[in-house]
């Protein structure tokens, strides 16, 4: 029997006054976040919670949202974290589909977690600064087994309501093993992200990593390049991780920054979407720092491979499997591929999920009755047996025939000096069955358009891969851990305003 929360109260026991987390303006030691915890976990009991409940926690990274996060983890309920920005109606689904007995919301955020709750008539609480509590001792530790459910974490998929993939106590406590074994993680790494808590990379990759490991975690509210150059400054920080929007950000926005602050840095961990090798390259030219790139999903606890330190990050991959997991890429037939043929990857460890939460046909769908989980990206593998991913099986782009993998066109698009975000996709035409189109966000001040596009992807690729359709914008949407978010690109207003075949003219 065990618990999530034991981590803490461990470093509590031995080390209580060594610092667990640091948020804007305050700090908690290993002693206060245990205490804090323990006193919210008795205010759970209080309120008549029983363990197995399920409880929402909608908050940004903040320390308090460890401390309801180790709470319900202590008192023995299932944690349900939501996105910060999620509507009143997204909030009402998964009160209601996950069947939750509470509903926690951050006390900045607004009315939607309280008006959902009320909908449904379900209690909820705010969650305020130093996160207090009225009326609760502290509670005795829930032991748990390790393969009960501890948190439900909903995917946002591209087609159909979101599902809730089930992380077990075991799961999330591979996963820290895991994140401090591959970063050689200690009590005196000062870690430090961006990322939200309530996306999984965060909270299993960073988070459980931290807690496991003993080391202090430096907490950003909502990423902004500046405050992360900042935070590492100020904090002195040894590991960091974040999404390549973030690394690509922190570069534009570096100012006078320069390799002397990422001198105490050891390891720079970059995941939750391919890090274009352009983006790798210039940052440890302007900072003298390798990022070290990851691959996992929410149903494998955020964990698949990683680039091992020694040998060092290799542009394009993201290394082999972790200790512990076990990672093939399969071709059609159910076979595992030679190096340098794409299929689908699969994945079999301590870290693949329970399952999705009361959905067993898409649970035997995903994960075969020997463990395997079908992660539904198209991935390679090279001699050394490192991991290339090649996109999304639903973002492949069939166009006339042959097979285009958006991935492959991005990298080519972020050499340009002047695009800092790109993103390719197809969309419906009536010859080719699909054709290829980028949408773009060029560097400020730029002069680029659609023509010298054109010509520098017809300098570096295929005939067949050149995207007919270029349009600029702004910025590309974004979910909450910065990961650019295609499916909420409106496709069929790109072919109806650009008209098939065509390249669209400068941004105005």
């Amino acid at each position: 029997m065990t618990s999530v929360f034991d981590l803490v109260c461990r470093h509590a026991a031995a080390t209580p006054d060594n610092i667990a987390l640091r948020g804007a303006t305050d700090q908690w030691t290993y002693r206060q976040l245990r205490d804090a915890s323990a006193r919210y976990a008795g205010a759970l009991a209080a309120a008549g919670l029983s363990p197995g409940d399920r409880v929402l926690l909608a908050a940004p990274s903040v320390p308090e949202f460890v401390v309801a996060y180790l709470g319900i983890q202590a008192a023995g309920c299932v944690v349900v974290p939501v996105n910060t920005m999620s509507t009143r109606a997204e909030i009402e689904y998964v009160l209601g589909d996950a069947g939750c007995s509470l509903a926690i919301g951050w006390h900045a955020l607004g009315p939607a977690v309280t008006e959902a709750a009320a909908a449904l008539d379900v209690p909820s609480w705010t969650l305020s600064p130093g996160a207090p509590v009225t009326g609760s001792t502290p509670a005795d530790v829930v032991d748990r087994d390790r393969d009960e459910t501890a948190a439900i974490l909903y995917t946002s998929g591209t087609t159909g309501r979101p599902k809730g993939a089930q992380l077990t106590v075991g799961n999330l406590l591979s996963a820290g093993e895991i994140g401090a074994g591959c970063s050689r993680a200690s009590s005196a790494d000062r870690i430090g992200t961006g990322l939200p808590l309530f996306h999984v990379f965060g909270q299993a990759s960073v988070l459980m990593a931290a807690l496991t490991a003993g080391g202090s975690m430096s907490l950003l509210a909502r990423f902004d390049p500046a405050s992360m150059l900042e935070m590492l400054r100020r904090d002195r920080l040894t590991i960091m991780a974040g999404v390549p929007t973030m690394w690509n950000a922190m570069l534009h926005a570096a100012g006078d920054a320069n390799p002397a602050d990422f001198a105490q840095l050891r390891v720079a961990v970059s995941g939750g979407a391919s890090l274009p090798g352009e983006i790798a390259r210039a940052f440890e030219a302007r900072f003298g720092c390798t990022i070290l790139e990851g691959y996992g999903l929410t149903e494998t606890t955020a964990f698949g491979t990683f680039s091992d330190i020694d040998r060092g990050g290799k542009t394009g991959y993201t290394g082999r499997a972790v200790p512990g997991l076990q990672v093939q890429v399969r071709d059609d037939d159910g076979n595992e591929c030679a190096p340098g043929t794409v299929g689908e990857v699969h994945i079999k460890g301590p870290t693949v999920m329970r399952g999705y939460w009361n959905r067993p046909t898409d649970t035997a769908a995903a994960i075969s009755t020997d463990g395997w989980l079908r992660t539904g990206d198209l991935g390679e593998t090279d001699t050394d047996g490192d991991l290339r991913i090649v996109d999304r099986i639903k973002d492949l782009i069939i166009r006339g025939g042959y097979n285009v993998y958006p991935g492959e066109v991005e990298e080519v698009l972020y050499e340009h000096p002047d695009i800092v975000e790109a993103a390719v996709i197809g969309v419906p035409d009536d010859h080719y069955g699909e054709e290829v189109a980028a949408l773009i966000a060029a560097r400020p001040g730029s002069e680029l358009g659609a023509a010298e596009v054109s010509s520098w992807a017809r300098e570096r690729l295929s005939a067949y891969k050149i995207p007919r359709i270029v349009r600029f914008v702004d910025a590309l949407p974004k979910g909450p851990s910065g990961k650019i978010l295609k499916r909420s690109i409106d496709r069929t207003a790109l072919t109806r305003d650009t008209g098939l075949g065509d390249v669209a003219a400068r941004r105005h």
